[in-house]
């Protein structure tokens, strides 16, 4: 498994420093260090630290913040102990205040410290290029910290910019070939390509690895389902529960893969199952909507909408309010009526605002995702001035952010309206710079069909029928076009 979080969704992070760090505070030029030091006055705090870094590589999502929760109550002036709540936490809260922390704290640290709490905090408060430009800082002042460049290849991961983190990973492993945590990862950017066998390979490496880890088997499990092989991917999955019953993603796996295979019955099973050991409270809710989904997938929709309003409460009651947002997307999502969408989409960007406490990343993230559905939903009602005005908007906040994910939104957006003005040739530019979304690739291939581009048609539907994600898009989309006969 990989975690998605934005800092929080967006990016998946661990960060294991060498024994030989540091102990206390002092200013490294570039070249002086291998590896970023930790500044502490504590023994114990910089053991925890380092304890959560290496909870957090094989993927205990909820015990590393644990360990990091520790290791600040010995050392209060921890700054980046601080910063690595700040951006695995689930509580919103918590992330609001430990990033204020770290931030506090950070001109008592070492230059390439500085750098990684600007890079965490930055993203999260909205200023794209400002964390980026401190993460490339931080990487030119410790070329050869493996772990460093497999958090930022991690990070690019959850940003979309897979050919970058391969490279990240590809440079990890030239410095030590047996680095599992690159390993893994390099393994998804391959089977994001449908490189499956250079993927396979990198499994049967990981678990050779970590053997008595839960993680490969878990990560084995995923790839194995996005390449179609549901049966190969449940047995991984339960392998990986049979080292550890507690590692609660393999239990949702089983979810997800079931839910795929079309066994939406036994799907629910083992969501309940996920939804009852889940390790927090974003994640409880989180399995819930994969729970609602099934009945989405079954046409069952007046259980759907029940089990989604029934999430968005209880988000709203635990002051989880991107949990409140995502869940009435969602529930927009599959309806036909572009009115009762387009009420679900009001109140998710409602939920957006309830508290301050959403970080401006989630929160930009999570309304580039609204913006993009009403924009369709206006064009779709055949309200032109409407999609406009929507997608202007959305573009603005595209035009103020790096951000991949709020520029994917806009594109397939853009696209999108561009499809229902049947400005074919337009539209095609626009969607291809958002071609892994399941209704991106659904658009393109009515394009390249009337613009009569044969060769990409095909690429593109064979790769939209080859989708195995448990998305709501790969649900709406994916099996109605597995149900129809190709183009020839």
């Amino acid at each position: 498994m990989r975690r998605t979080v934005s800092i929080q969704a967006c990016a998946v992070v661990a960060l294991a420093l060498s024994l030989a760090a540091p102990l206390y505070a002092h200013h490294v030029k570039k070249g002086e260090s291998t590896t970023l030091p930790v500044t502490t006055s504590s023994p114990k705090a910089l053991d925890l630290y380092r304890k959560g870094m290496e909870d957090y590589e094989n993927l205990y999502l909820e015990r590393c913040n644990e360990d990091w929760r520790a290791a600040v109550k010995e050392d209060p002036n921890l700054a980046v102990g601080w910063a690595w709540i700040a951006f695995n936490s689930t509580n919103p809260e918590e992330i609001t205040s430990a990033r204020a922390k770290a931030k506090e704290l950070a001109t008592k640290l070492t230059a390439g410290e500085q750098l990684m709490v600007a890079w965490i905090s930055k993203v999260q408060e909205g200023d794209f290029l400002g964390g980026i430009t401190a993460m490339n800082d931080m990487l030119e002042m410790y070329p050869r910290d493996k772990h460093l460049l497999y958090l930022a290849g991690n990070w690019l991961m959850g940003e979309n910019g897979n050919d970058q983190a391969k490279r990240l990973f590809e440079k990890a492993l030239s410095i030590d070939k047996n680095y599992p945590a690159a390993l893994n990862d390099l393994a998804y950017v391959d089977a994001r390509n449908r490189q499956f066998a250079k993927a396979f390979a990198a499994m049967e490496r990981y678990i050779a690895l970590l053997p008595k880890e839960p993680n490969p088997q878990d990560s084995y499990g995923e790839l194995l389902r996005m390449s179609g092989n549901f049966e190969g991917s449940l047995l991984h999955y339960r392998a990986a529960l049979k080292l550890d019953p507690d590692f609660v993603t393999s239990q949702l796996g089983l979810g997800d893969t079931y839910a795929l295979m079309g066994n939406q019955e036994q799907a629910r099973v083992e969501y309940d199952k996920a939804i009852r050991f889940a390790h927090n409270e974003a994640d409880r809710l989180t399995y819930s909507m994969q729970k609602a989904m099934t009945f989405v997938r079954e046409g069952n929709y007046a259980e759907a909408d029940k089990g989604y309003a029934e999430i968005a409460a209880t988000a709203h009651a635990k002051k989880q309010n991107l949990q409140e947002a995502q869940s009435y997307r969602h529930l927009a999502e599959y309806q036909t009526d572009d009115s009762t969408a387009w009420k679900n989409l009001k109140l998710a960007e409602e939920a957006l605002h309830h508290q301050s406490i959403i970080s401006p990343s989630d929160r930009n993230e999570e309304m580039s995702r609204i913006l993009r559905n009403r924009a369709a939903r206006a064009a779709h009602s055949g309200n032109q001035a409407l999609a406009e005005k929507e997608l202007h908007e959305l573009e603005a906040l595209a035009k103020g952010s790096r951000n991949r994910v709020i520029q994917s939104s806009y594109h397939g957006a853009f696209g999108t309206v561009l499809m229902d003005q049947k400005k074919f040739e337009a539209a095609i530019p626009q969607l291809e710079e958002d071609r892994d979304n399941p209704f991106t690739l659904e658009l393109l291939v009515q394009a390249y069909y009337q613009t009569e581009q044969t060769e990409k048609l095909h690429e593109a539907e064979a790769k939209l029928r080859g989708i195995n994600v448990p998305t709501m898009e790969q649900a709406l989309v994916v099996p109605a076009t597995r149900a129809q006969r190709p183009h020839i």
